[in-house]
């Protein structure tokens, strides 16, 4: 039986919108997908409009993993981009490496803003972001993201704004700098991914959900099973990210859960929203365990905070965020908490996306980092083109060398947890 979403703003406000049965039955299809998060929805989209026949399988409910508990910020931050950088250039060269990252950061908020327009999805869609600098040391590091913004003709997009123009975007006085990017988005995580499956269905895609994969039979055309069927076809591609736990023998060791906690707000009056963010924008600071917030259609805060790299959960989410809520907005002191969930993103050692394949017909896509919308959005672009024949970018994905750590993920946790404690304190010098 599928679990229900977690009680959060996203399930409480989530659209309604077509069902997804129980596979029961016996398939053959062109490509089967494994998981109904971003990336595996998103993929079934892509190769859906590439005429091919898809099935999609999911244990639980659409979106209901990371993709549906997340803080909703669409940027051009890649988690590991200098290490893409290293790694992509033994293939590309320094100067196309440099090139096709860069150009990686944008092509996820092209694909969500031209999907939402082409299929009508009600997903409550904004442009406008901020990456504030937390102390005044960490302002080069912005500055330098903008020399490199305007050497590539980007600004007119993206500003760096201190003092009163900084306090025009947020109501503030923890930050003394940002970069103000209005081609960056945010988004109701949830109804985006609903609204991709149903037009992935429209296009011929059979969705099902409450639909565990016990097993992957090996073959010219693999077989997945399931507890009520199964499904061949002529490729599988893994999108599980950090929830599944196939392809252990090749994939063990290299992912890591990491939890995210994020609560959502009583709804703020008008003059209160207009007050914290009031040009409506998104947020996320400079630390490596940052704060990220943003207002919702219903004009509640939904505020992320302390992600915990050990995989286990807070016994009390909202207690523990409430406090850097009434840091930065002192004037919420005592705001009602509505809603408080966690989840877990997929973490890699390097932060560089790991795409590959069990088999010559069994491709993966997973670890996002704690960049999952954009980056599920261009990875999917990337498995689709691959899948059929073109394999120019998925190459030199592949191409990247990955940190694996030959522990189970308890202790992998606790290695990746003793890291980010470094991060941490490295943040108090820095």
């Amino acid at each position: 039986m599928a679990q229900d979403y977690p009680r959060s703003y996203y399930a409480a406000t989530r659209n309604t919108g077509p069902s997804f049965p129980r596979l029961e039955a016996d398939l053959d299809v062109d490509v089967v997908i494994i998981g109904g998060g971003f990336t595996g929805v998103a993929s079934a989209v892509e190769l859906s409009e590439r005429g091919l026949r898809v099935a999609l399988l999911e244990a639980e409910r659409i979106g209901w993993g990371a993709t549906g508990r997340n803080g909703g910020q669409i940027t051009g931050s890649l988690s590991g981009d200098a290490a893409m950088v290293k790694q992509f250039s033994r293939k590309l060269g320094r100067a196309a490496a440099e090139d096709f990252v860069w150009n990686l950061r944008w092509r996820g908020q092209e694909i969500i803003k031209g999907r939402v327009e082409k299929y009508g999805i009600a997903c409550d869609l904004k442009h406008g972001h901020l990456h504030a600098a937390y102390k005044p040391s960490h302002v080069a590091e912005l500055e330098a993201t903008y020399k490199d913004i305007l050497a590539h003709g980007m600004g007119g997009d993206v500003e760096l704004v201190r003092g009163t123009a900084l306090r025009d975007l947020v109501g503030t006085d923890v930050y003394c700098a940002g970069l103000h990017n209005r081609r960056n988005m945010h988004v109701h995580s949830l109804n985006l991914c609903l609204g991709e499956a149903e037009a992935a269905q429209r296009l011929g895609a059979q969705i099902f959900t409450d639909t565990k994969v016990l097993r992957i039979e090996d073959g010219p055309r693999p077989k997945v099973v399931t507890a009520h069927g199964s499904v061949r076809a002529a490729q599988v591609l893994l999108a599980g990210n950090g929830y599944h736990r196939l392809g252990q023998r090749k994939l063990g060791g290299l992912i890591f859960p990491a939890t995210l906690g994020i609560v959502a707000t009583a709804p703020l009056s008008e003059a209160q929203a207009k007050e914290i963010l009031p040009t409506d924008i998104a947020v996320y600071d400079t630390r490596f365990v940052l704060d990220y917030y943003r207002l919702t259609a219903d004009r509640r805060l939904l505020f992320g905070s302390g992600t915990n790299y050990t995989g286990g959960e807070s016994k009390d989410i909202a207690a523990q965020i409430r406090p850097a809520i009434e840091k930065t907005f002192p004037q919420l002191k005592g705001i009602g908490i509505d809603y408080a969930w966690q989840g877990q993103d997929g973490i890699t050692i390097n932060r560089i996306p790991q795409l590959g394949r069990l088999a010559s017909n069994v491709f993966y896509a997973q670890g996002y980092s704690g960049h999952g919308i954009a980056t599920s959005h261009i990875v999917a672009e990337v498995m689709a083109k691959a899948m059929t024949g073109d394999t120019r970018d998925f190459d030199v994905f592949s191409s990247a060398w990955q940190w694996r750590l030959p522990v189970g993920r308890f202790l992998g946790n606790q290695m990746l947890a003793l890291g980010m404690w470094y991060y941490q304190k490295l943040d108090a010098f820095r």
